[in-house]
């Protein structure tokens, strides 16, 4: 079996069997496309799983070079590394042999970002005005788009949820005014989580469904002009005209409500771990990310306020 039959193989198996998420199967598959894509140009043919089998450490360092030659960050070629350790560990383990070319591997050191949160100010306007642009692109009634808009991005900063996690909601998961019950979410691997919903997500969301197109139960609850599910481009598209005309910040996204979401709970005493939960996170060492975060904005303050921080 050549290298490329075998990678696909591999990708099919993380997509059915461990449920990785379609993102993480898609930069997996450009990563290991580019690694046989070298593997091809350095051996003078298109490798088979015998080749793959017989690399050497030499051979995988040589592809991190190339790709940080071609200005590939260090958390991408980690990520890089990721998906062939991955990939030949697979293939080992099938064929009943050691994985040479992994011995004494070490990928390039990947700090994580800090989260780029909004101020409470920002996320408030965001969620409460924009509504007030339209996209003259469309097709969409402005009052409709206006209560769609509001209750899509309400909902971001009230919940902390994931535009994907958002837009895969429909209307019979809707929250409702006048009703206590958390929103059930299904977030990465297809794990579910309970949050809770703010009288003020309801509100929107009531404002919404006044205008909803299609209030079957089994409807998606965010639609576009055409009346299926809103893509997530035309609602980063939005923001992004919002943002403009407001003056916001370039880093303010779909995802840095939730980033908001989670660094405002935390400077407000919320617990980590109960962060955790509302996130998602299968790691505390994710979610732990806002300390650093918070920890920012207090040596920030500190810096503009105290008399001898010049």
């Amino acid at each position: 079996m050549e290298a490329p039959e075998a990678a696909a193989a591999w990708l099919r198996m993380l997509a059915q069997e461990r449920r990785a998420s379609a993102n993480t199967v898609e930069a997996y598959g450009a990563d290991l496309a580019l690694f046989i894509d070298f593997l091809t140009r350095h051996l003078g043919e298109v490798p088979d799983t015998t080749a793959l089998a017989t690399l050497r450490p030499a051979d995988i360092r040589g592809f991190l070079a190339e790709r940080a030659r071609a200005g590939d960050a260090n958390a991408t070629r980690a990520r890089r590394l990721a998906a062939i350790r991955g990939f030949l560990r697979d293939l080992a383990r099938r064929q009943g042999h050691p994985v040479a070319a992994l011995a004494g591997m070490r990928g390039p050191r990947a700090g994580a970002p800090v989260p780029r949160a909004l101020s409470a100010a920002d996320a408030k306007d965001i969620a409460a005005n924009i509504g007030g642009v339209h996209d003259p692109d469309r097709s969409e009634q402005p009052r409709m788009q206006a209560a769609r808009d509001v209750a899509l991005f309400t909902l971001l900063y009230g919940c902390g949820l994931r535009i994907a996690e958002a837009l895969a909601l429909d209307v019979k998961d809707a929250p409702r005014a006048g009703q206590d019950s958390a929103l059930r979410v299904t977030g990465k691997g297809n794990k579910e989580r309970l949050v809770p919903v703010l009288p003020a997500v309801r509100q929107a969301m009531e404002a919404w469904l006044a205008e909803h197109p299609d209030r079957h139960p089994d409807s998606p609850l965010f639609v576009g002009a055409r009346g299926a599910r809103l893509d997530p481009a035309v609602a980063q598209r939005h923001l992004r005209n919002w943002r403009r005309l407001a003056g916001l910040p370039e880093h303010a996204t779909p995802h840095a409500l939730r980033h908001s979401f989670a660094t405002h709970l935390l400077g407000g005493g919320a617990d980590l771990r109960a962060i955790q939960e509302l996130l998602g996170h299968a790691s505390l060492s994710t979610t732990q990310r806002y300390t650093r975060v918070d920890a920012a904005a207090l040596l920030e303050t500190w810096q503009k306020a105290h008399p001898r921080a010049e």
